[in-house]
């Protein structure tokens, strides 16, 4: 048989979900599997009775270790590519292998399976004839709410993954910048304790306030122009400042969220100030 890299996608929870398929080629079709956590997957291979040589590669390792599994691949193995949970470069490593293999004219070959972004899409209850995965928020407020403020006029669902210690302040910011939009926290996706939190942003941070969830979170924000608001501008100005908006931005923020220009905005708070 000729070199591949199969992209093997995993359980997300229940090791109950994962393909026939998925198996097989696990069991019978690839000299060794690379993965992030070699505990963490031998766990899985130990269930279904799966002994391959396992490699780590992970975010720490990427660049050097890509090297290494394309000589091998160049050398005729077959390899494995399989994450800590769910389908591999999905918020996870395996770009720069999958890339070279393929610029080389290696079979690259997708077995697909779970994936958190898609289960929580599919139940949370939000349009799903148009959606955005963003991957994970950055960490820091000031550069999430800006990465907010380019989804803002997006007219599809918006998907993120976030961590259980960061999602109450995400949430805050959420209803800072986009307003006060339906969404869905979707919460240990397959497993015993799986839930689904659903309502206006603001009702839902309320739910989630000390001491806060557990376990990992995908969180799905309804898209822009759902909710209507006929606050006056210059009140929705205010309201944005009091989030912590600075002025300018504040106006920017309203422009954005109701799609008119910046000048009517300023010019709207300009007259409320004259009076």
């Amino acid at each position: 048989m000729s070199s591949a890299l199969y992209l093997i996608a995993t359980p997300i929870g229940n090791l109950e979900d994962i393909t026939l398929r998925a198996l097989r080629i696990l069991r019978e079709e690839v000299d060794r599997i690379a993965c992030e956590d070699t505990r963490h997957s031998r766990k899985l291979l130990d269930h279904y009775g799966i002994s391959k040589p396992l490699v780590s590669y992970h975010d720490h390792n990427e660049n050097d270790r890509t090297g290494d599994l394309l000589d091998a691949l160049r050398g005729g193995e077959r390899i494995a590519l399989i994450s800590d949970a769910g389908t591999p470069l999905i918020s996870d490593p395996g770009y720069r292998l999958a890339a070279a293999a393929a610029a080389e004219g290696i079979a690259v070959i997708p077995i697909p399976g779970p994936s958190a972004m898609l289960a929580a899409l599919c139940a949370g209850g939000l349009p799903t004839d148009a959606f955005v995965f963003g991957g994970f928020l950055p960490a820091k407020q000031g550069q999430r709410r800006k990465a907010l403020e380019q989804w803002a006029s997006t007219p599809a669902t918006l998907v993120f993954h976030e961590a259980p210690h960061r999602i109450v302040e995400t949430l805050e910011d959420v209803v800072a910048v986009l307003g006060d939009r339906a969404v869905v926290v979707a919460r240990e996706l397959t497993k015993l304790h799986e839930e689904f939190l659903r309502g206006p942003a603001s009702e839902v941070l309320t739910r989630l306030r000390p001491p806060g969830p557990r376990g990992e979170i995908t969180l799905l924000i309804d898209r822009a122009g759902v909710v209507a608001d006929d606050t006056p501008l210059a009140e929705a100005v205010e309201r944005a400042m009091a989030m912590g908006m600075e002025r300018m931005e504040a106006i920017k923020h309203v422009a954005r969220e109701r799609g008119l220009a910046k000048r009517d905005v300023y010019q709207a708070v300009e007259a409320g100030r004259a009076r």
